[in-house]
């Protein structure tokens, strides 16, 4: 076990702010699988308990919560910006960090997400991992997943299951492009994406964000359009926050959310 005392960091925020779907809350925290490990959280305000060893904590889930990115510094660049909706929404959730995601989960559960909502998405994820990893419910790697698995398994998929089907059949046979595309810029990783069948314009960006960490990615669902419309009828300043566009767009989100 050790402890650590962190700032804009707060495990209900990111648990609920819809860019991970598998954290189980308990009575005292969360249980966080991630990388083939499962993290015992537990937070009483700034200060947090984690049941891992240095070493683990180091090389696994320091980067997976995103601790190396300064977000006072983006705090500072939202309240310097006088945009009133903008400091509401990151008062309102500025515990939310971008997690350092698994790239191949992060794309099938943004490809389950399209038209759909979290509690819809976490039930399919979770069939999907007790389906073909029973014994320890971890989330299944391409290679792991049978031919027409998607196609046979009633999962609540709908559509969504020929995409997904197309989307394992395409990683068997170029295990490397999930690979390549983290060595790709945010414009060209997006345009790789969206050449896959049932990935458009938004799931690629936030598989961008939550999967490449590429922050420059703004995600517009329905939630994303109907503010920018209400609060920005003349535009946002996406020029403002250019490089850090995907963090102040899960402050909004999730403001809205949850308003």
């Amino acid at each position: 076990m050790i402890k650590r005392k962190i700032d804009h960091f707060d495990l209900e925020q990111i648990a609920t702010s819809g860019q991970c779907f598998r954290w189980e809350k308990t009575e005292t925290g969360y249980v966080i699988p991630a990388f083939g490990k499962k993290l015992n959280c537990i937070q009483n305000g700034k200060e947090f308990e984690f049941d891992c060893s240095e070493e683990e904590w180091d090389t696994i889930w320091y980067p997976y919560f995103d601790l190396s990115t300064d977000y006072d510094d983006v705090e500072k660049r939202i309240r310097e910006s006088k945009d009133e909706h903008l400091i509401e929404a990151f008062e309102y959730g500025s515990g939310i960090r971008i997690l350092n995601q698994d790239l191949w989960e992060t794309t099938v559960s943004f490809v389950i997400s399209q038209n759909n909502n979290i509690p819809r998405i976490r039930g399919s994820i979770e069939k999907i991992c007790e389906a073909i990893n029973p014994d320890t419910g971890a989330f299944p790697k391409a290679q792991d997943i049978p031919e027409g698995f998607f196609l046979d398994t009633p999962l609540g998929l709908g559509y969504r299951n020929t995409y997904l089907e197309e989307l394992v059949s395409y990683t068997k046979a170029n295990e490397n492009w999930l690979e390549e595309l983290k060595a790709l810029s945010f414009e060209e990783a997006f345009s790789k994406l969206i050449e896959r069948k049932g990935i458009g314009k938004k799931v690629a960006n936030c598989i961008c964000l939550f999967g490449l960490h590429h922050v420059e990615a703004f995600p517009v669902d329905t939630h994303v359009k109907q503010l920018l419309e209400k609060y920005y009828p003349k535009g946002f300043d996406f020029e403002r926050f250019d490089n850090i566009a995907g963090i102040v767009q899960q402050y909004l989100f999730y403001y809205e959310l949850k308003k």
